[in-house]
């Protein structure tokens, strides 16, 4: 008995849910996913390089360092800006109901009067007279209703970590904000083609595949907001 309490309590800590109690969840791994390997296997058609020969005595060349160069990320270092512009909202309602109901009987008040001759072994008040009534009604009835706005504006500078061989761009940025002693944090990967990345070395973040955009903060403003990790487990744990 003294170990069962232990090992039942190590059990419960195993349940689902508890591995999320203090953290908020992960996000779905990218790695491994349909859109992981399309990014990863046949590169698109090669386009020319903007940089390519050129006449090294004229005034006006193609390269980062010119005038009037293309200054766009396109290579593992570079930095563009990532535009964060949120704004959606989305209702849902539904309603469904059913009813149904039921009745049989069946009765034999004369059978060759068999039933006369059941009566008088039968309890006081029983009769074969109405020998089965049966009846029966369901009724359900159901609504629903999800409303959401979302609305959220930012932008953060990030990094092209990697190249891919088809010339797919994957990007990380962070960002961190403190005040007082609260600290705001903004993370930002994904994957971006250079063409879709402006003149201003900027990319809409609904252009980035595999998104992952995270934006939250951590203090004591937000452990206050947050329910003790007691809360959190007994949430988890209580059947009812």
């Amino acid at each position: 008995m003294k170990r069962f309490f232990p090992m039942l309590f190590l059990a419960l800590i195993g349940c689902s849910g508890l591995d999320h109690v203090g953290r908020a969840p992960d996000f779905t791994p990218i790695d491994g996913s349909f859109q992981h390997h399309a990014i990863y296997a046949a590169p698109f058609p090669e386009e020319a390089d903007p940089e390519g020969p050129s006449d090294a005595s004229s005034l006006w060349t193609a390269g980062h360092s010119s005038l009037l160069g293309d200054r766009r990320a396109s290579r593992r270092g570079d930095i563009l800006t990532v535009v964060i512009e949120m704004d959606d909202s989305a209702s849902i309602s539904n309603a469904s109901g059913r009813s149904r109901t039921g009745s049989q009987q069946m009765s034999m008040p004369s059978l060759f009067g068999i039933p006369q001759r059941l009566d008088r072994s039968l309890p006081e008040g029983a009769s074969m007279e109405e020998a089965v009534r049966t009846s029966s009604a369901s009724s359900f009835s159901g609504t629903g209703n999800i409303s959401r706005a979302e609305q959220l504006t930012l932008r953060v500078a990030a990094t092209v970590v990697e190249t891919l061989p088809n010339g797919i761009l994957r990007i990380e940025g962070q960002q961190e904000v403190r005040v007082n002693y609260e600290l705001r944090e903004l993370v930002v990967t994904g994957f971006v083609r250079p063409t879709d990345i402006s003149r201003q070395n900027e990319i809409t973040y609904d252009k980035i595949a595999g998104a992952r955009i995270s934006y939250g903060g951590r203090g004591q403003i937000t452990d206050v907001q947050q329910p003790r990790y007691g809360q959190q487990i007994t949430d988890h744990l209580l059947p009812f």
